[in-house]
């Protein structure tokens, strides 16, 4: 049996509803407050060669937890444990005509953040972000695409990104 997952009181987690696309995205913090990111390879379809927050897309049948612990079980090794905050959603389309629904979250997880488990045909390196290195997550990224940067930017706090 799965342990169990703790969500914080005031955090909203949105339904997933039949037909629609959702996808979700957990940031993570070190001790340090700095936040983990992993770049996508050249390989990937969507957003190649880009920074990105742990996450992926809402399987059929599962909630929006459920995914958040597979995703980064699979993108990391880590163990899911708290939702801490969410850090809203978002609708997007990345010019392949599929809407997608974001929700984002800051999350606790366990095990050794010094040594992901990455799936390293896809993020073939890592890196701890502090609110002095946010220009990195825009790194090969379209002018305006700063969904990334945002997401990363609210869960460190950073003034003006609340």
């Amino acid at each position: 049996m799965e342990p169990e997952i703790v969500v914080d009181p005031g955090v909203r987690l949105p339904g997933v509803a039949p037909g629609q696309v959702w996808v979700v995205g957990a940031v993570v913090l070190d001790v340090e407050g700095r936040a983990f990111v992993q770049f996508r390879s050249a390989r990937r379809r969507l957003f190649p060669c880009t920074w990105d927050v742990v996450g992926g897309h809402v399987e059929h049948g599962e909630t929006v937890v459920q995914a958040l612990r597979r995703e980064i079980a699979e993108e990391t090794g880590w163990v899911l444990r708290r939702v801490v905050r969410d850090l809203g959603t978002s609708t997007w389309e990345a010019g392949d005509g599929i809407v997608r629904h974001a929700a984002d979250f800051v999350v606790e997880v366990e095990g050794d953040l010094s040594r992901p488990e990455l799936e390293w045909e896809k993020h073939p390196r890592f890196a701890w972000v502090g609110a002095d290195g946010l220009s990195l997550l825009m790194e090969n990224r379209a002018p305006g695409d700063t969904a990334v940067h945002d997401v990363v930017a609210r869960a460190l706090g950073r003034p003006g990104w609340s």
